[in-house]
């Protein structure tokens, strides 16, 4: 009988969940040069995550190893993401969170470099908006935070929760980094990630588009 405190099928499922998807969304070219982080939750106390440094596009079992919500190793000598705690955040304040996705396309490092000033992207009057969780009309707003970068998780973070204590969100922006999306399971966080991606690069061409009239 294993002594770990979580269930090792479970983190082979998981871990198969990630893999598969990952390789997808790298095909598209938004996990550059080994960035962006993945993970799913395994039980009410660990989640299965990315160890730090791998190629998103080749992801083996041994490429995911498991943290506890305090963004600890656990079973394992590998290093998590640097990132790890704004994946463990969502799990520790959301229980029916399940997937945390992390991804750097130019549509999202683009855009969060534009908006970074405001704060904000808006994204409002856009049929696709009935993809976000709780959304059941294109007549509505979203706004997309953006958040300045930094090295220190904690003050990330911090950032995030004080966001979170306004309102729901499904996403935010770093600025110059990319896109966190997440859902209660793998479906609906790449329904929330590819939702934001599309929209962003909407409202990209807007903006390319209005430069030339």
């Amino acid at each position: 009988m294993s002594d770990l405190p979580y269930d090792r099928q479970r983190l082979a499922a998981r871990a198969d969940e990630i893999i598969v998807n990952v390789r997808e969304l790298a095909s598209l070219g938004w996990t550059p040069a080994t960035s962006s982080n993945f993970s799913s939750r395994l039980d009410e106390g660990h989640a299965a995550i990315t160890v730090s440094g791998r190629d998103k596009g080749r992801l083996v079992p041994d490429d995911i190893m498991v943290v506890n919500l305090d963004g600890k190793a656990v079973g394992s000598d590998h290093r998590p993401s640097a990132e790890t705690l704004l994946h463990t955040q969502l799990y520790r304040r959301f229980p029916d969170v399940g997937c945390v996705l992390h991804t750097h396309s130019r549509n999202q490092t683009v855009a969060s470099r534009l908006f970074a000033g405001v704060g904000h992207v808006r994204l409002a009057g856009y049929e696709l908006l009935k993809a976000f969780r709780g959304n059941e009309t294109h007549e509505t707003a979203l706004d997309l935070p953006v958040l300045p970068n930094s090295q220190h998780m904690p003050t990330l973070a911090a950032q995030v929760d004080a966001l979170l204590d306004r309102r729901p969100m499904w996403g935010y922006l770093i600025d110059g980094h990319g896109l966190y999306a997440w859902g209660r399971d793998m479906a609906e966080a790449r329904r929330h990630l590819e939702a934001f991606e599309f929209l962003l690069g909407c409202e990209l061409d807007l903006r390319r588009l209005s430069t030339v009239r």
